[in-house]
């Protein structure tokens, strides 16, 4: 069984709610840019690209290739509630290194929809032989950092004022990190 063919599976949160996680396809371009739509701007503002801007997910879409950036989805009732990725790079000194973002739709947040989402993402990286994983959020947001460290990253950097919030406030961000190698020693 292939790593794409694995990741098509249930998942089970806390609450005993099933989620189906799989890798994005090209197909999934309307139900990718109505869960973006779903999100308030408090959410908005930390994701990476302007999503709200339907050429932004075209790109995606239109870029999708799996060696380099893979997409991971949770669906309940045929809607996306998370979408993670793993990305990485072909060659040079981050090749050994990949990074990890992550967007829970806020109904599902505390309910170990990010969790789960990340431990098949640290699978991945362990199949795809990265040896370190990378993820930087804001340091306010007290449940990514449990989660992260949950899961076996630890805070390796804080930079203060280094982004800034949609109303101009300066945002602290801590970048956490993953020696999947350990990882995968502890779960073995």
């Amino acid at each position: 069984m292939t790593k794409m063919e694995s990741l098509k599976k249930k998942g089970k949160l806390k609450d005993g709610t099933e989620v189906f996680l799989r890798p994005m396809v090209k197909t999934d371009r309307k139900q990718l840019g109505e869960f973006f739509g779903r999100l308030t701007p408090s959410v908005l503002q930390y994701v990476r690209n302007d999503v709200t801007d339907p050429k932004v997910i075209d790109r995606w879409f239109d870029q999708l290739d799996y060696e380099h950036v893979f997409p991971l989805l949770a669906i309940k009732d045929e809607k996306i509630v998370s979408n993670a990725s793993l990305h990485r790079v072909a060659h040079g000194w981050r090749k050994h290194l990949g990074t990890i973002r992550i967007v829970v739709e806020p109904n599902f947040h505390e309910k170990g929809l990010g969790t789960l989402m990340i431990n098949e993402l640290v699978d991945l990286a362990l199949e795809f032989g990265l040896e370190k994983l990378m993820v930087e959020f804001p340091l306010k947001a007290h449940g990514a950092l449990a989660m992260f460290k949950k899961v076996g990253f630890s805070p390796r950097a804080v930079i203060e004022g280094l982004m800034k919030g949609r109303h101009g406030e300066d945002i602290d961000v801590v970048i956490m990190v993953m020696d999947v190698a350990a990882y995968a020693d502890k779960v073995r």
